[in-house]
């Protein structure tokens, strides 16, 4: 009987029918059709708890869902016709049922179902956890009759004195009475922030929120003793739906169910499907006619819209939807996206700075000049003849747009841009921690998690019977060793099959190049460089893509098989083996084009083989530099539009068609059941589950790489992700607040590992950059020649001076060219790019001085470039302040206004306790001074002396 009323939903005066009654209005005669016309007579209860927002008394507001799966038997059925009339409306009836197998008794005569253990286990493992949350204060209800068979509801309050208990343990800061001015700028400063103010007026979102504050609240961490502090006049919005759900999340993961030797918490259960899925709920519609204003709609008009993509978004608003977590996600990308602005505006110009100067190259206007008459050697053995080099004028015209003095300024720009970006983001993030309270805030360790718990009383059990006491095991290292080992070989072997395919993707060009050269047109022979690298790097943009999602599964698994111990400590985990497969598997075809292609090629003469057959592949005359730019370009872009949005805009399309097929065939089924409106619980329960914030972070990582480590090879990368940023904001922000179910709001006060991947890329970009200028680039041959060889102070002769001889007389047997007369006329000398000695020297083709000369200077390079670089990087680092100024001032008034508060609190109890002393004394003398009349009473002198009892 206590389980009935635990899960009643209306107090047991508003119920009008008992069951006894029911039994005889069906003796009556009353149909289906009679009691649904009943019902549509009276007033619909749904309306009344706003469709699932709250409890069906209309009062109590729903902060959480918990969902499971249950099977009708025959009796169930039964039971479900008898009390359906229960209640004015169908769906209440099922609320006021007691738990299955609890508090029904079957009649005599009716058959006993088939029994299923596994479904009884769930059913009373359900029974015990949530007879235990309403032992810690907690209110539940329960739905089973939905439009979604199968599937029942329980509804979670938490009351106001569960809200403050939970508060003070959580130690959450509230806002109090006290209100303070904000420090305002003076002079200069308020002036261009006005004229600031006044430009940007029109790009700002039409939200509360987002307007500048001039007065703030106190807040201080939330105390039952001291609630006169905190402004309680309206106890129904003191704690938002966000706080609201947080805490009943805290009760529900520390709540245990302890059937059959489990201690579980909730994420034990939905590990083990005796519940199927948890959530918070939206706070209502966001879209249709008569759609009630909610937070929910202002996000989805003023932040999730294609339309507002100029506007800054509310981030305040977002925080007050879906948490900490979620809005510092979202306002690192706005800030990651505005400083993308000015990288973009100076790659521009760097672009456009080689457009201008592309007539002007000396070397290139050498190379297209077709009076030179350079025989260049065969790119293949056999099959391919020799070849002028002004056939490659286009190449080395489109090779200078990205090689030329800009881009070394560039390069050093970027990773100032780096740095600076990443002191804008901890500024902004201080700012953002003292407006959303966070200041002082420290993350405590979180609850074990449930695979962890199972593997402790695993553990447990096989010592049970050396010692009893089992409550202080934990996982040693010696428990972990197989994790481990599995997961250095796991990784291992995922790099070693990155590698493979990147060699498969070489043999690949290596062997289509060979097979184009036997092209019998002139114009099939011409373009077989840039198809050969068209069609690889699409290979390895497939394979990439791909690939990430592979790696993504296996990672998780690595880390699962680890058991680590908290969520944070498995989310660190993954984001480490996640971003690190990730990152060999989009990076290392363009490493490979960058410092290893043409480097290991030989000499005519003397070429290295591959499987003594496969000669290496060789760079153009212009450089690498050129097809590194059309590879990193084609895979930046290509992940952008096809893993980030269309899988992002696709994916989530597709499932929503594949649910709404399913439903629309349940529909089909029951057409009483379609002709209800849906609750809040039952639309949310259709969305997408929220998988965390990893994906989000690191395909922005990934981005952040392509941006920063070979920006010198492609001026243009910032440019590109700026646009595809700006799109993947109010993507990613439709898909939050349509798409996705209401995550749970997670306190962080930064984005925790992420940072230092940043900053790591950051410091690897610089390096990165300057090989790519001194081994990739013809910038430091180019100023070698100019400044020790050229004649006459000008780029005239380079070209000559970079190609060495070879006499044709010198190949090795079976690698000539099949056609020596192809191009007219006999050659005898034959030119290739490399700095050895001529055929007619004492020395012939050994490395010549000129080549040790470039290396010294390249070289060189490197060691100033870097840490010129990061030099200037450290000092931007230490000239910016981490904390703005007018923040951490802030900070010190809200530590001093509330030491004021406390202490006049103090003297206000310091002087009611001397007033009533002086009352008490005063009373006392009045006592003494009628002593010799109340000495011949008998009744005692407390008797006649008033007590005034203190309520401070």
């Amino acid at each position: 009987m206590r389980m009935n009323k635990k899960y009643s939903c209306l107090p047991a005066e508003e119920k009008g029918i008992h069951i006894i009654n029911i039994r005889a209005i069906e003796d009556i005669g009353y149909d289906q059709h009679e009691s649904t016309l009943l019902n549509s007579l009276s007033k619909n209860p749904d309306a009344d708890c706003k469709y699932g927002l709250y409890f069906r008394d209309g009062k109590r507001k729903v902060d959480y869902i918990l969902v499971y799966h249950y099977k009708k038997s025959s009796s169930g059925k039964t039971l479900t016709r008898r009390v359906h009339h229960n209640d004015s409306s169908a769906r209440s009836t099922k609320q006021d049922q007691p738990l299955p197998g609890k508090g029904v008794q079957l009649e005599m005569g009716e058959s006993e179902p088939h029994v299923d253990y596994h479904e009884d286990d769930k059913r009373f493992r359900r029974e015990e956890y949530e007879g235990n949350l309403v032992e810690a204060g907690l209110e539940l209800e329960r739905d089973e009759d939905t439009k979604i068979h199968g599937v029942g509801f329980v509804k979670i309050h938490a009351p106001w004195n569960v809200l403050c208990r939970e508060a003070e343990f959580l130690k959450l800061k509230m806002p109090t009475k006290k209100m303070y001015q904000i420090n305002q700028t003076h002079g200069l400063l308020k002036k261009i922030n006005s004229v600031i103010q006044k430009i940007t007026e029109p790009i700002q979102p039409k939200v509360a929120e987002h307007k500048p504050q001039m007065v703030k609240r106190l807040s201080y961490p939330f105390s039952r003793e001291k609630q006169h502090l905190f402004d309680l006049s309206d106890r129904d919005s003191f704690f938002d739906s966000k706080t609201r759900s947080t805490i009943v999340y805290e009760i529900l993961k520390r709540t245990t169910c302890t059937k059959a030797k489990y201690s579980m918490g909730i994420t034990s259960l939905l590990a083990n499907g005796v519940y199927t899925a948890a959530y918070p709920l939206h706070d209502g519609d966001y879209e249709g006619e008569n759609v009630e204003p909610n937070d929910r709609k202002l996000l989805c008009e003023e932040w999730a819209s294609y339309g507002v993509f100029y506007k800054y978004q509310p981030i305040d608003l977002v925080r007050k939807y879906f948490g900490e977590k979620i809005g510092l996600y979202f306002a690192w990308l706005g800030v990651y996206t505005q400083m993308l602005i000015p990288a973009s505006i100076v790659g521009i110009i760097v672009f456009l700075y080689g457009c201008a100067t592309v007539d002007e190259n000396i070397p290139s206007m050498e190379m297209c000049d077709q009076r030179n008459n350079i025989t260049m050697c065969p790119l293949c053995d056999r099959t391919c003849s020799y070849w002028k080099m002004s056939s490659a004028c286009a190449t080395a015209r489109a090779s200078h747009l990205f090689d030329n003095p800009a881009t070394v300024f560039f390069s050093v720009f970027m990773a100032l841009w780096a740095a600076t970006f990443m002191e804008h983001w901890k500024r902004k993030q201080m700012r953002l921690n003292y407006r959303w309270d966070l200041t002082g805030f420290e993350e405590e360790e979180d609850h074990p998690r449930a695979e962890y718990e199972a593997k402790v009383l695993e553990k447990s059990l096989r010592k049970e019977h050396k010692h009893k006491e089992t409550d202080k095991e934990k996982l040693t290292w010696k428990d972990r060793f197989p994790a481990y080992l599995t997961n250095f070989v796991g990784i291992i072997f995922m790099v070693g099959l990155t590698f493979a395919i990147v060699f498969g993707v070489i043999i690949y060009r290596i062997s289509t190049a060979a097979a184009l050269a036997i092209s019998s047109t002139p114009s099939g022979r011409s373009s077989v460089r840039v198809t050969v690298t068209a069609t690889a790097v699409i290979i390895n943009l497939v394979v990439i893509i791909i690939l990430d999602e592979v790696y993504g599964c296996i990672a998780r698994w690595l880390t699962q098989i680890e058991v680590p111990k908290t969520d944070k400590n498995f989310e660190d985990r993954l984001i480490f083996k996640a971003f690190l497969l990730k990152f060999v598997n989009a990076y290392t075809p363009i490493f490979y084009v960058a410092f290893f292609k043409g480097r290991f090629v030989g000499r005519p003469g003397d070429y290295v083989y591959i499987f003594h057959s496969f000669r290496m592949e060789e760079c153009a005359p212009g450089g690498c530099l050129m097809e590194l730019c059309i590879q990193l370009s084609i895979i930046m872009l290509g992940k952008q539009l096809i893993q980030n949005n269309l899988f992002e805009i696709g994916i989530p399309k597709m499932k929503k068609f594949i649910r709404y097929m399913k439903l629309k065939r349940r529909r089909s089924l029951d057409h009483e059941e379609h002709m209800k409106k849906k609750q809040r619980y039952e639309v949310d329960y259709n969305l997408e589950p929220f998988a965390g914030l990893t994906p989000e972070y690191m395909e922005m990582i990934i981005q952040f790489g392509f941006v920063t480590l070979f920006v010198a090879s492609f001026p243009l990368a910032p440019l590109f992700a700026l646009l595809n940023n700006i799109i993947e904001i109010r993507l990613d922000a439709k898909k939050f607040v349509t798409e996705l179910r209401r995550p749970v709001a997670v306190r962080a006060k930064d984005i925790g590992i992420w940072y230092n991947i940043l900053r790591g890329i950051g410091k690897l970009a610089v390096i990165i950059n300057a090989f790519v200028i001194s081994f990739t680039s013809d910038f430091i041959p180019r100023l070698v020649y100019l400044y020790m060889y050229s004649e006459n102070g000008t780029m005239h002769g380079f070209v000559n001076h970079t190609l060495s001889s070879f006499n044709v007389s010198d190949f090795q047997a079976g690698t000539a060219p099949n056609d020596p007369m192809d191009l007219g006329y006999e050659v005898q000398i034959c030119r290739y790019k490399d700095y050895r000695e001529p055929p007619w020297s004492e020395n012939k083709y050994d490395i010549s001085k000129d080549f040790w000369a470039v290396l010294a200077a390249r070289l060189a390079f490197v060691i100033v470039f870097q840490n010129l670089v990061m030099f200037m990087s450290d000092f931007v680092d230490w000239i910016i302040p981490d904390i703005p100024k007018d923040i951490s001032q802030q900070i010190h008034k809200e530590k001093v206004l509330m030491v004021e508060v406390f202490m006049r609190e103090e003297q206000g109890k310091l002087q009611m306790l001397e007033t009533w002393k002086d009352k008490d004394k005063k009373k006392g003398e009045n006592c003494n001074n009628h002593s010799p009349r109340l000495s011949r009473s008998r009744s005692g002198s407390l008797s006649s002396c008033p007590s005034y009892p203190l309520d401070v």
